[in-house]
């Protein structure tokens, strides 16, 4: 049980990834706050949780909004004491939109969600965290649209890039205070990201879709779960600052 009496708050979590990662969490004993504007799909997680070692709380919201950012911080010290992991899950994708086709709209929806909720997140944790003798471990969750301009739109990009960033920066600041901060970059994972995506633009598709190499199938949830659990832990206690790529050697080519 690597997070028997541990307080895990994890963003996005109704389904994919974040679903994943939480369910993990739970089976390795921790006390696992989900975070998502579905609430239902968050009662079916919390069910589904009954018999493992940890236990599952539901917390409906939207991870832009400050009310949420702050409540689910203090809901999960209220209800274990502390804050020892930060997942930050949470994320949208922009129709893979070149510079020429994005609109203010656009921006404020996905850099709401991608950026201002993990960044505010993140805040909101280390200040708890700075108040616990152990310290914390923030795990982000970015994207290979955060390490290279080729795998998305505009505004996702930059996002992705954003967060990289705000993980190598709070981890140099708070690496004597005994808080981790680490990133993952999927490439493509088999999730519904997709199914929201309506208007899609053809043209950062045709340029997305040119580089990638066809012969590599898409990731599975439980690769990247495997990954968070793994910098959360005592086994990555020497890793703060990384930039972990999980996909599966598309970033090699």
């Amino acid at each position: 049980m690597r997070f028997k009496n541990k307080v895990v708050v994890v963003t996005g979590a109704s389904s994919g990834m974040g679903r994943k990662i939480a369910l993990d969490f739970a089976k390795e004993g921790a006390l696992v706050v989900v975070v998502a504007r579905r609430a239902e799909r968050l009662e079916e997680l919390k069910n589904e949780a009954k018999g493992l070692e940890g236990k599952i709380l539901p917390y409906p919201g939207d991870i832009s909004k400050d009310e949420v950012i702050e409540g689910m911080i203090d809901f999960a010290v209220k209800e274990g004491g502390k804050i020892d992991v930060l997942v930050n899950n949470a994320g949208i994708m922009d129709e893979f939109k070149p510079v020429a086709e994005i609109t203010r709209e656009l921006y404020e929806k996905i850099l709401n969600v991608n950026l201002y909720g993990p960044l505010m997140a993140t805040k909101k944790a280390v200040s708890e965290m700075l108040k616990q003798a152990d310290g914390g471990n923030i795990v982000n969750i970015a994207s290979i649209g955060g390490t290279n301009g080729a795998r998305a739109g505009a505004i996702y990009t930059a996002s992705k890039h954003a967060i990289v960033g705000i993980t190598k920066n709070t981890a140099y600041m708070y690496t004597h205070k005994k808080i981790r901060c680490n990133v993952i970059c999927p490439g493509g994972v088999d999730t519904e990201v997709m199914d929201s995506q309506k208007n899609l633009s053809q043209f950062g598709l045709e340029r997305v879709m040119a580089g990638l190499d066809s012969t590599i199938t898409p990731g599975k949830v439980e690769d990247i779960s495997a990954a968070a659990l793994f910098l959360a832990s005592d086994e990555s206690k020497f890793t703060n600052g990384a930039v972990l790529v999980v996909d599966g050697g598309v970033s090699a080519n």
